[in-house]
């Protein structure tokens, strides 16, 4: 089986997806065939295995690489006289965060190409994409999110009476632009800073001392292949660093210390969520438990280094989950209906 790795993009995120990628390669080596960089002018690059390391990003040095083209299939090499040879490059996993990768336009360029390709399909991508789309999602399907709403840049300063709050852009994740506000003498700034990266913000309940558990998995053949399910930091907030810059770690994660009723909700509810709309996706969802009861924090249908650190045979998932992406019906048109149209027009 062969895999490729896609990652870069143009996002707030796009360091965090070379980092994530980084992470796979030390991960994974040598099962990767290929590593397909996206830069900021949506130019795609081939990278070196040996090549895969921070510097070689930041430095620019990336451009030193084969440039490639996306087509009909996957990916295309120019040769001699201009001659396009197409690489196979297998199956192709999404590693792009935030914009470019989770939002859907790669997805639905993928799938327009005929590209065989693990992560989100563009319905999954609009709905946990946008915070507040996701909030609706749960809701609609029976699982709690909390107390929130919406604000957009045009509107007047939200009259908010239960501090404190956390605010958060819509369509951005790994923590930028995140405020805890205790009151309202620094709501506005948190608001200002939010608004530096979208139009779109939640303003939610914040909930000092919250357990966090997160799950990763995916549905394959209508079986569902679960992670362990991990209780992160203890800290109120995880930031940038918290998230990130913890990537290559290597030692095995412990379970949460949790029973098994509390054990069920989450597997259960990470089940409703995923349903067939994440078909083809590896998504890691975070819930909250507060007072015996469950919340979606959000869901995260790239995450950081695929959740890999959460599986104990991280590769063999990657194995089943190749070989059992969903497919697109096939329409065949045979323009009868046209043809109908010609003959009693008379034309």
């Amino acid at each position: 089986m062969r895999l490729s790795v896609v990652f870069g993009g143009i996002s707030y995120e796009h360091e965090i997806s070379i980092v994530s990628a980084i992470a796979l390669y030390q991960k994974l080596k040598t099962k990767i065939e290929y590593y397909i960089f996206l830069d900021y002018n949506h130019n795609f690059y081939l990278i070196e295995s040996s090549n895969m390391k921070s510097k070689y990003f930041s430095s620019g040095d990336y451009t030193k690489s084969q440039q490639i083209d996306i087509g009909k299939n996957g990916f295309y090499t120019k040769g001699i006289l201009g001659k396009r040879k197409l690489l196979d490059i297998g199956v192709l996993l999404n590693l792009i965060h935030g914009a470019d990768g989770e939002d859907g336009v790669l997805a639905g360029l993928f799938e327009f190409y005929d590209i065989p390709f693990i992560g989100p399909r563009i319905e999954a991508s609009t709905i946990s994409y946008n915070k507040h789309l996701t909030k609706l999602y749960a809701n609609r399907i029976g699982i709690a999110t909390l107390p929130f709403i919406l604000h957009r840049m045009s509107e007047n300063l939200p009259n908010i009476q239960d501090f404190p709050v956390i605010v958060k852009p819509a369509r951005l994740g790994s923590s930028i632009g995140i405020t805890v506000v205790q009151d309202r003498n620094n709501l506005e700034y948190a608001l200002d800073v939010a608004y530096e990266f979208d139009d779109e913000l939640i303003i939610e309940t914040f909930i000092s001392g919250i357990k966090e558990y997160n799950i990763a998995g995916a549905k394959i053949d209508n079986e569902f292949i679960l992670s362990i399910i991990e209780e992160p930091s203890k800290k109120d907030l995880l930031d940038f660093n918290d998230k990130y810059l913890d990537f290559s770690r290597t030692q095995k994660i412990v379970s949460a210390q949790i029973s098994p009723s509390i054990e069920h909700d989450i597997k259960s509810a990470f089940k409703k969520i995923y349903s067939h709309v994440f078909e083809g996706a590896l998504i890691r969802c975070d819930f909250f438990m507060h007072n015996d009861k469950l919340y979606l924090n959000e869901i995260n249908p790239v995450p950081g280094s695929m959740a890999n650190y959460l599986f104990e045979d991280f590769w063999s998932v990657i194995e089943k989950l190749c070989l059992g992406l969903p497919t697109k019906k096939k329409i065949i048109n045979n323009y009868q209906y046209i043809d109908r149209i010609h003959h009693a027009k008379g034309k």
